[in-house]
């Protein structure tokens, strides 16, 4: 195994060899300590599963072995987005070569609506069909390829009607999957009717395949008895073992689910990982074989919902200053065919509809527009994202209205003293932090002097223009349904001193389980290579939480230190009766391996493997289960007030573009963020969470483009029509850093904040460069509309607009 000595020299030979290539601070986030640091919660340390990733190593559901009967799986997915299903003849399939079984609707034993909170996600299609990829019926046979060859054979009919894919026009209509949602705080309408001045705009913001590197996968195994082992590529186990059973007519404990790892997911394996391992449970158990089911890329992209696009209008009350006095939002959230998990979706972009500033008088209306698409669902921001484009376009298009720079006009609106309510009703703690972070970038990042530049180089430059901006980000930490707070551990330490810890959470690439590793590390005062962690399993942590709304390491990381402390402290009375002349219970401590007890001539050290065995055999439990739910949340919906987030997590970055006014072609040309995770628990994981967030946000606000034809099939169903951002798209000067000295004000875990979904909404600096680039065409009197994502073309027809609104 090579040395972190030699990885380090390898590491240096690297960048200086980049250094012309890319400048910035990116590659510090693979800084890590040495062999002989601690490595505990706080310190700089590389993924758990590092070596593995790099060497090919890690296991996958398509990696694990099965039987050598196993069967594999193949779908018949629906053509048509809405009608009926009028015939289907499948008996040429199940006479094809190497097939084994069939199942439609008819089959399943148990529950056929497998909606994950509210009703309305059919496992096949009776008669009904709702989008274009609803899955029609499975076949199971002796390999992929015969399964896909059969799924061909199927003789279909069906009465299509015209698609409904318009969620304005649906929402118009009453066309939703769930009530309108209303929040509001004060008198808008006075606001609006007794203001200096009014601004209004509205902006189409589109959604985003989760394009994870392992699309959904799940290798399920009969029992002997009446149930099933699930191995998953999933976000939410237990929701998993609830509907697998629940399709099976078979109790909980029948079912267990395993998550070792997840080549990504983003939110796209929260819910819809699910209906996958139900249709291959269901086939296990007919056929008392090993079946696996993965959907190619192009039925994963079909048949999977997206980050929900939104239609969002706004009307505010400004002064002549540009500081919001109150006013009127709108956001329609495109959620496709059934609520799935829209409902919540949408209320986060309604709480997120604010940003980082006071709306005064205001109120915000949310709707969930149902069309005849694949169900949207949760995506790494969940909605938040959505909601704050609106309020970051008011921004700009006030800061042209008065003629400021659009940073100030920014400023002018943060929460303040005075100024810290939500129009949820929750008070904005450490709201001088956001001042603070802001200005500290706008340092660090030259804005004022590199904005001279920018107008100056503008002027002399009639087709290239150059656009700068920084955008702040809040955003709430905490699930909105009060329920999911909570999380559970369980730790073994075995007679070798060794420690297995097992906890809800899932790992999906984002270092969730090192971070869990260095907290019981931390605890007991060991090395994180005495750490292990297992997989997550229902039978081991029960009833557990998704891993999302960045809540992974806040709450199972409190479960596991629940469960370290509450063994320590076990230990700790042990030892004071047990060691022979008595030790200091006051003051006791676990270091480097270490019990340390008194202090001066009278302390006393004993190993911990000695403490451990000693304790084993005086019949002292070595295991410990732990828990946490988060305090202090509430929300009632009734009023649209309460206290939904436990703390805020902030942000801010700064972005330069050049842009192509002709063509609509750009380049992002240097990127600097700065951002706030409190006391960070991995400052080399958190680096690379933000660095790998905003690159996300970015091709998701200007590349990323969902496209469906006119009878509402996605035509951008696969890596050739649908673009993610490359490393070629990276910035070449790209300045990531960490907000030091401010420890989260709540009692989070070691004064940490979540790093997983803030980082995303930094992209939007982006955006708002290439508007800033748009309205110098006008001498930045006028602010550009530019829906997302900005492509090239979206690009261009806002430079020739512009140009026609200024002539």
């Amino acid at each position: 195994m090579r040395t972190l000595t030699k990885i380090d020299g390898d590491s240096s030979r690297a960048r200086r060899e980049l250094h012309d290539h890319i400048q910035g601070s990116g590659p510090l986030s693979r800084h890590t300590v040495d062999s002989h640091g601690q490595r505990q919660a706080g310190a700089p340390s590389f993924h758990e599963s590092a070596e593995k990733h790099v060497t090919g190593k890690a296991a996958y559901i398509d990696d694990l072995k099965a039987p050598s009967d196993a069967l594999h799986v193949a779908l018949g997915l629906s053509p048509v987005a809405h009608g009926t299903l009028t015939a289907m003849d499948l008996e040429a399939v199940r006479q094809a070569s190497g097939v084994v079984d069939v199942i439609t609707f008819h089959d399943v034993p148990g529950h056929t609506d497998i909606g994950p909170v509210f009703p309305g996600d059919p496992i096949f299609v009776d008669q009904e069909i709702s989008y274009a990829g609803q899955c029609l019926f499975a076949v199971a046979a002796t390999s992929l390829q015969a399964a896909r060859r059969a799924v061909t054979l199927a003789k279909l009919s069906f009465d299509e009607q015209p698609a409904s894919l318009d969620p304005v026009i649906a929402a118009e209509r009453n066309e939703v999957v769930r009530p309108t949602h209303v929040q509001q705080r004060g008198d808008w309408h006075a606001a609006l009717s007794q203001a200096e001045q009014t601004i209004e705009g509205e902006l189409f913001v589109g959604g985003q395949e989760h394009f994870y590197l392992e699309g959904q996968a799940c290798l399920v195994l009969p029992t002997e008895d009446e149930g099933v082992i699930v191995h998953t590529s999933n976000q939410h186990p237990s929701e998993t073992q609830k509907l697998v059973a629940e399709v099976l007519d078979i109790p909980f404990h029948a079912v267990i689910v395993e998550v070792r790892r997840m080549g990504g997911g983003f939110g796209g394996k929260e819910t819809q990982a699910s209906p996958w391992a139900c249709v291959a449970a269901i086939i296990a158990r007919r056929t008392g074989k090993a079946t696996r089911l993965r959907l190619p890329r192009s039925d994963d992209m079909r048949a999977t919902g997206k980050r929900h696009p939104f239609h969002n209008r706004y009307q505010l009350a400004v002064d002549t200053q540009g500081v919001i006095q109150g006013g009127d939002i709108t956001v329609i959230g495109d959620c496709g065919y059934s609520p799935d998990l829209s409902d919540a979706i949408v209320d986060r972009a309604m709480f997120h509809a604010d940003n980082a500033y006071s709306l005064g008088s205001a109120r915000v209306t949310g709707h969930r527009a149902k069309t005849h698409t694949a169900s949207n669902t949760a995506f790494r921001g969940f909605g938040g994202p959505q909601g704050m484009m609106i309020i970051e376009a008011a921004m700009d298009d006030i800061a042209r209205k008065i003629g400021e720079d659009p940073l100030t006009i920014r400023k002018r609106n943060f929460y303040r003293k005075g100024r810290d309510v939500t129009h949820y009703g929750q008070q904005v703690d450490q709201k001088q932090l956001l001042h603070t972070l802001v200005e500290t970038l706008e340092k660090s990042s030259g804005y004022w002097a590199r904005r001279e530049a920018i107008k100056s180089f503008n002027t002399n430059s009639p087709i290239i223009k150059k656009g700068l901006a920084l955008t702040p980000v809040k955003f709430g930490i905490s699930f909105t349904a009060q329920h999911l707070n909570q999380a559970g551990a369980l730790l073994h330490v075995y007679t070798d001193g060794s420690i297995l810890i097992n906890h809800g959470g899932t790992e999906m690439g984002q270092g969730l389980h090192t971070k869990i590793c260095q907290v019981v590390a931390r605890e007991l005062g060991l090395d994180l290579d005495s750490v292990r962690i297992s997989a997550t399993r229902t039978d081991k942590v029960p009833n557990t939480s998704p891993t999302a709304a960045s809540s992974g390491a806040d709450l199972n990381g409190m479960a596991a230190r629940d469960a370290a402390s509450k063994l320590r402290e076990r230990l700790f009375d042990f030892a004071a009766m047990h060691f022979e002349g008595g030790l200091d219970r006051e003051g006791m401590r676990l270091e480097n391996g270490m019990l340390i007890a008194g202090i001066a001539e009278s302390e006393r050290r004993i190993p911990w493997g000695e403490l451990v065995q000693t304790a084993y055999l005086n019949r002292i439990s070595l295991s410990e289960n732990g828990f946490y739910a988060t305090p202090l949340i509430h929300y009632n919906r009734a009023t649209g007030q309460g206290r939904p987030f436990y703390y805020y997590a902030f942000g801010a970055a700064v972005a330069e573009v050049s842009v192509d006014t002709l063509s609509g072609e750009y380049l992002v040309d240097r990127v600097d963020v700065l951002h706030d995770v409190g006391n960070s628990l991995n400052p080399a994981i958190d680096i690379g969470q933000v660095e790998g967030g905003f690159i996300q946000g970015m091709g998701w606000l200007t590349s990323e483009e969902l496209k469906w034809n006119t009878k509402g099939a996605l035509v951008s169903d696969s890596p050739a029509t649908y673009k993610i951002p490359t490393f070629g798209d990276l910035p070449p000067i790209f300045n990531v850093e960490l907000l030091e000295g401010h420890p989260n004000s709540m009692a989070s875990l070691y004064r940490s904040k979540a790093v997983g979904e803030p980082p995303f909404m930094l992209g939007i600096c982006v955006w708002s460069a290439l508007r800033d680039a748009l309205s110098s065409l006008t001498d930045y009197r006028v602010s550009p509309h530019l829906d997302t994502p900005a492509t090239p073309e979206r690009v261009m027809l806002a430079a020739n607009a512009i140009r026609d609104k200024s002539l």
